[in-house]
């Protein structure tokens, strides 16, 4: 047993997301203990040769996680998992706070979450690109998943041209979360600080700390299987 293992209740909610179906031949090895090597990569930081002996071979688990990167599955469970959750605390709903990002390594994490702090979407791309057109596709893609929003927040950064192209393209407003002029000292920004809760809730995973991958994709799909892993425990 390590730290990082799912538990049995966490398991009930996963099971049937991930459990084989009828036709195919039975998997050799079992899923749960591929879902917690997964989760041990992701908590751990190590590589994937590196993943200890009592786990199914680690090209096992690699091949696994890398098949569900390309099929979407991750995202598709996460995005199910969102849904629920808002689903169980709807008079919570509210506005979706956009953050432009992380710089890590040449590239940019960019999410958008809603206001118990779930991601809504994310993307990752190189830090080449201008941050208000990563955050104009990103806002187009999560208006197009939710099509009941009606107002995003996002940081002093995106006032201006952004505000207008956002409204243009999504029919949503962009509002600015300012500082109040007339404190002094260090402020937690409205709405803002939701979505530095977020980052802050996935930088624990160490695999993280830095993006050690080589595709944007398979950033992307950390971001959501280990959203995947801070919901199943929340």
């Amino acid at each position: 047993m390590y730290p990082s293992d799912i538990s049995d209740k966490e398991w009930e909610i996963l099971e049937p997301y991930v459990a084989q179906g009828a036709i195919g031949r039975p998997r050799k090895h079992d899923i749960r203990a591929i879902i917690n090597a997964i989760r041990y990569i992701m908590k751990g930081g190590c590589q994937w040769r590196m993943l200890p002996k009592d786990f199914p071979p680690w090209k096992t688990v690699y091949d696994h996680y890398f098949r569900w990167r390309n099929n979407g599955k991750l995202q598709r469970i996460h995005d199910s998992l969102v849904k629920k959750s808002i689903s169980k605390n709807d008079s919570k709903r509210g506005s979706r706070g956009y953050d432009a990002g992380k710089k890590i390594k040449g590239r940019k994490r960019h999410i958008i979450v809603d206001t118990l702090g779930l991601v809504v979407t994310a993307d990752v791309h190189s830090a080449g690109v201008q941050d208000r057109d990563g955050a104009l596709a990103l806002l187009i893609k999560a208006k197009r998943k939710t099509l009941t929003l009606q107002r995003f927040f996002a940081d002093q950064g995106y006032t201006g041209e952004l505000q207008k192209r956002c409204f243009l393209k999504t029919g949503c407003l962009l509002t600015i979360a300012k500082k109040d002029p007339e404190a002094e000292g260090f402020q937690v920004i409205p709405k803002r600080w939701i979505v530095e809760r977020t980052f802050a809730w996935l930088s624990n995973f160490r695999r993280m700390s830095k993006d050690y991958e080589h595709s944007p994709l398979t950033s992307k799909t950390n971001i959501f299987f280990n959203m995947i892993t801070i919901m199943l425990k929340n």
